[in-house]
């Protein structure tokens, strides 16, 4: 199941993607749920999957995506969690996860623009998969993480270098406005079984820049979500980002940093593609 969060008429909801087109689930729950963070907090997914045989009320291309969940309580993002990324940086594998966070604001939607700020020309890529938190909990076991996971999708953690290292905190790099594409939709878990090898392909104006499998990530989902969940009770709709793969702009000769005009497309072959163009902020 393909659930969305989305723009249309000036007006936001959520539904079911199908054949192209869009299951109003507002409109299908009369409102008990307002947008998809609260359809997963009331444990509804199965409820939704209900209404998968309706015909779509509407075409998909006939709305805006928003971030998947645009108003997750906490977005946890892994830096340096691929072996080929750590050595690019010259940095050295830690034990733990490092870990950062971004915060809402700075997301768009699938189709919308990455904006690239006036104060740096350094705006690079980062092609990641995120996951979305369904059951919540506190200190969960790394056996017990999949039956946390909602769902997935495709991330674009997209960084402005220069501000990101002002200092050895890379929380102002991390969360210019709206440089962070989060979509196109989120694939429910069931559709998704536990540890299945996803694989991770970025585009920029069509020319691969970034290849991985989730076989490579240094620390592994259920490693992310048992720490995360240590440090604070992971809640329904919150994001675990889990890292981006070798390849990123920054450590190119010469450096590949993003313009306006640009396309960059994050691929996750389970999920769907993450297609995003660069525009500056007017």
């Amino acid at each position: 199941m393909k659930l969305v969060s989305y723009e249309r008429n000036g007006v936001a909801g959520f539904g079911l993607v199908r054949d192209g087109g869009v299951i109003d689930l507002l409109s299908a729950f009369d409102g008990r749920y307002p947008d998809l963070k609260a359809l997963i907090e009331g444990n509804a997914l199965d409820e939704a999957r209900g209404f998968a045989s309706r015909p779509a009320d509407f075409p998909l291309d006939s709305v805006s995506l928003r971030p998947v969940i645009p108003n997750p309580g906490k977005i946890w993002c892994a830096g340096l969690n691929y072996g080929e990324h750590v050595r690019e940086t010259g940095r050295e594998v830690t034990e733990q996860p490092t870990y950062f966070l971004r915060f809402a604001d700075s997301q768009v939607g699938h189709g919308g623009s990455i904006v690239r700020p006036p104060e740096s020309i350094k705006l690079d890529y980062e092609g990641e998969i995120a996951v979305i938190i369904g059951k919540p909990g506190r200190r969960i076991a790394e056996a017990d993480s999949w039956d946390h996971i909602a769902g997935y999708a495709c991330y674009n953690d997209a960084s402005v270098r220069d501000w990101q290292l002002h200092t050895s905190q890379w929380g102002p790099g991390k969360n210019f406005w709206c440089t962070g594409g989060f979509g196109p939709w989120m694939v429910t878990a069931d559709e998704i079984p536990a540890d299945t090898e996803m694989t991770l392909v970025t585009r920029l104006n069509g020319t691969e820049v970034q290849r991985a499998t989730t076989r490579q990530l240094i620390h592994s989902i259920p490693r992310l979500i048992a720490y995360a969940s240590t440090v604070a009770p992971l809640r329904a709709g919150d994001v675990i980002v889990t890292g981006t793969p070798g390849g990123v702009g920054a450590k190119r000769s010469p450096p590949l940093w993003m313009k306006a005009g640009d396309v960059v497309e994050v691929e996750v072959d389970r999920i769907g593609v993450l297609r995003n163009t660069v525009a500056d902020e007017a």
